[in-house]
């Protein structure tokens, strides 16, 4: 895992966008042009790895959605990147009907089934291009990498696999089963593109316990079939793993429904919670220039802008999981340095301009071109420097918009304090009815204090804190479902803690107040956040470390590789090991993720790496919650 799953998974693409050979860079330097043609899945998992520059690179001059109208392109060869749907094939037997490419190399994202290659062997004789349908390959990338050490099952279709889905009270047997499939099939891919067979732990008497039976029994059937197993050869030895195996850590969303529902402080997550954050690309509304639009015309329409936050942004991967103070001060750090520079250049030219032919001048010359080619060469750089600061300049005076006008370093100072069980200084009462937020807000507010508490409020004080809420105007389905979790869960004998500490404000900001900066940040407060374990990283702690925890001494341990599967729970390695895959089974988010990355960190030589089966916000988990509890 010393390589993080970004590169491998580019890896496997590239070779598959080079007729599933690897690429070697030839001579002539010319690739072979060709079409990529893939369905929705498909493109969301290139998306995050592959830019169109790259894809260019790769010899790829068009991409093309399956379902969409292509003209035939008789002499150029096609890469079909699509998952194995009915309706895919039969597009596809339409395609080799139809003549439209000159070869055609089909990828499976995940794998066919005989009948199904069946339909296309008939279709390709019928059309008598047999010799056309050059490769056809099962691909296993069926997830979506989002970091070098974060990936996400899928985004299509994701409420098939959602928390909502795999908690609703009517599910019957035969859809769950179809759930846990879909699960297990994408972390076996993830496992073949890793090249490592896991030790799977899990809690019991949950969907993680299914997930965990399911993938144990399909790693187990794929390693026994000696001559197709997937785990063999080149594929093994290429990893870190030929001595050490990974674990997987299998959670279930259950364990902590606190933490997708809180605020947050650092860039990453906030970005996520209050921009429209996607597969790494942010999208913003500009507002419109008020001072243009003369009196009684129409209101200007709010241009979009979408930005890629990429693992190539240096600033992106340094600030991240950086405070969001912190990230305000460093943009203007940057943007200062970066004026220093231009100004630089542009007195560089102006010497440049000299006139006269004194003896002064011409020293002055020659000492100052070598000073302006070293300038001018390093201008792509200053470019790219320019657009990265624009970039988060634009996306962190979005995200400071939405704390100052909700108030968010309050709320998050607030649910830090009923998480870690501080004394409040302001009731709770008192923060929903204040005239002031959102009911989103409020409402996640009131659920985690309801979730984090040990005895649940008298029915007196609920009516209360009801009354409280419906005035502030929040929806209360998703309070009426964490009620009935609660009673449900036994947890209510030692709820989740999540460590002792409350964030210590800092004063308000010191150098981002000068009135040179971006960002006007009266009022909100300069969190600094202290290292403490959520659930998810303790579950992991205790795993990986082999510590004895009351919380973790039941969980499940699943070895693939031994002959016969015995349940039990206890490992038969005693080791702590190096590394490790958690995976939370109906949905993570960027808290967790950057916890367990912030964790890892004083850990030397460990990696961590933090799956799920979707990605959500607190306000979308907010809407499934309402909608399991809706009568």
């Amino acid at each position: 895992m010393a390589a993080g799953i970004r590169e491998k998974q580019t890896v496997a693409l590239k070779r598959m966008l080079n007729f599933n050979v690897p690429p070697v860079k030839n001579s002539t330097g010319e690739p072979v042009w060709k079409v990529l043609i893939y369905d929705r899945f498909g493109q969301d998992i290139i998306s995050p790895l592959l830019s169109v520059k790259e894809l260019r690179d790769m010899g790829i001059t068009l991409h093309l959605l399956l379902h969409s109208d292509r003209d035939a392109i008789p002499d150029v060869p096609a890469v079909y990147f699509v998952m194995p749907t009915e309706e895919n094939i039969d597009r596809m037997c339409q395609d080799l009907r139809s003549q439209l490419y000159e070869s055609y190399y089909l990828n499976f994202i995940s794998a066919i089934s005989r009948s199904k290659l069946e339909d296309i062997a008939n279709a390709a004789i019928g059309a008598n291009v047999v010799t056309q349908v050059a490769k056809v390959f099962d691909q296993y990338l069926n997830f979506i990498t989002l970091e070098d050490d974060m990936f996400v099952l899928c985004n299509q279709n994701k409420e098939l696999v959602s928390y909502r889905a795999i908690n609703r009270p009517d599910i019957t047997d035969t859809e769950m089963e179809t759930i846990m499939d879909t699960i297990v099939d994408s972390l076996f891919c993830f496992f073949v593109t890793l090249g490592a067979i896991p030790i799977i732990r899990c809690s019991r008497g949950t969907a993680a316990e299914m997930v965990a039976v399911k993938l144990d029994k399909k790693l187990r059937e794929n390693l026994r079939d000696a001559r197709n197993s997937l785990f063999t050869g080149d594929t093994l030895g290429a990893g870190q793993f030929s001595f050490q195996r990974p674990l997987l850590v299998l959670v279930d969303r259950n364990i902590d429904l606190a933490t997708p529902l809180h605020h947050t402080w650092t860039y990453q997550a906030l970005v996520h919670d209050v921009l429209d954050f996607h597969l790494n690309r942010v999208n913003l509304e500009e507002s419109a220039g008020m001072e243009s639009s003369p009196a009684g015309a129409r209101p200007k329409k709010k241009n979009k802008k979408s930005y890629d936050l990429t693992a190539s942004d240096k600033f992106w991967q340094k600030h991240k999981g950086s405070p969001f103070p912190e990230v305000a001060e460093s943009v203007q750090q940057e943007l200062e340095s970066y004026r220093a520079q231009e100004d630089e250049v542009k007195r560089l030219k102006s010497i440049m301009g000299i006139e006269g032919e004194d003896e002064g001048a011409i020293s002055m010359l020659s000492d100052n071109t070598a000073k302006l080619t070293s300038a001018v060469s390093s201008l792509p750089e200053l470019l790219e420097k320019k657009r990265l600061i624009d970039l988060h300049t634009n996306v962190a005076t979005a995200v400071l918009e939405h704390i100052k006008t909700r108030k968010l370093d309050l709320y998050f100072e607030y649910e830090e304090k009923i998480m870690s069980k501080s004394t409040l200084d302001k009731s709770l009462l008192d923060m929903i009815s204040d005239p002031d937020g959102t009911p989103e807000d409020k409402m996640r507010l009131f659920l985690i204090y309801y979730i984090s508490s040990a005895q649940a409020p008298s029915e007196v004080d609920l009516e209360q804190y009801k009354k409280a809420l419906m005035d502030a105007g929040c929806n209360l389905a998703p309070l009426s479902y964490i009620k009935q979790w609660k009673a449900f869960t036994k947890m209510a004998s030692a709820p989740t803690s999540y460590g002792n500490t409350t964030p210590k404000p800092l004063g308000l900001f010191s150098r981002v107040m000068n009135t040179g900066s971006q960002f006007v940040m009266e009022g909100v407060k300069n969190l600094v956040l202290k290292q403490q374990n959520l659930p998810v990283t303790r579950i992991l702690d205790n795993l990986m470390e082999m510590k004895s925890n009351p919380e973790t001494d039941d969980y499940r341990y699943f070895d693939p590789k031994m002959l016969r599967g015995s349940d039990s729970s206890i490992p038969r390695n005693k080791n702590p090991f190096q590394e490790a895959i958690v995976f939370v089974v109906g949905g993570g988010n960027y808290i967790e993720y950057q916890n367990l990355v912030d964790y890892i960190k004083g850990k030397q030589g460990k990696h961590v790496l933090y799956g799920c089966s979707e990605l959500f916000n607190a306000m979308q988990f907010i809407k499934q919650l309402s909608q399991l509890g809706q009568k």
